[in-house]
């Protein structure tokens, strides 16, 4: 796959996520842009930390993500580092107010891509630490 089709399935990922956490995109949005089987990797001990599978599972994830943050999480995507295979690095900014105090944290999102959806990611946080405190168990559950 061409580094700019590449760079445009990301670019459209992140305009629907962006969406979803701001209230105008709908979960049919974010499956479109995932693949059936997607998994998505979340280190940490945090409480969005773990391993998922499929668009269902993803799509809860990404939703526990938006109620965590009471919608205000942001994403600003800085980088991308691409060559000309399925996988790609997108650095990207993350800034939410959760449990009442604005967080902020820098990751690397490292995916695969598949028949121009997201096939998998794996989260990789610069700062492991700030990442866990930022989606620390704020409500006492995962």
């Amino acid at each position: 796959m061409a580094p700019s089709a590449i760079e445009a399935v990301l670019d459209r990922m992140h305009a629907v996520l962006g969406g979803y956490y701001a209230g105008a995109a709908t979960r049919e949005d974010l499956a479109a842009v995932l693949a059936p089987d997607v998994v998505w990797h979340v280190p940490g001990a945090n409480a969005i930390a773990g391993d998922y599978h499929g668009v269902d599972e993803v799509i809860d994830y990404f939703t526990r993500r938006r109620d965590l943050a009471a919608g205000t999480f942001r994403m600003t995507p800085r980088e991308t580092l691409t060559g000309h295979g399925e996988h790609v690095g997108v650095l990207t900014d993350g800034i939410a107010t959760i449990g009442g105090t604005e967080r902020r944290w820098s990751t690397l999102g490292f995916y695969r891509i598949g028949g121009n959806r997201i096939a998998e990611c794996w989260l990789l946080p610069l700062d492991p630490a700030a990442f866990d405190e930022a989606w620390a168990f704020v409500d006492g559950s995962r």
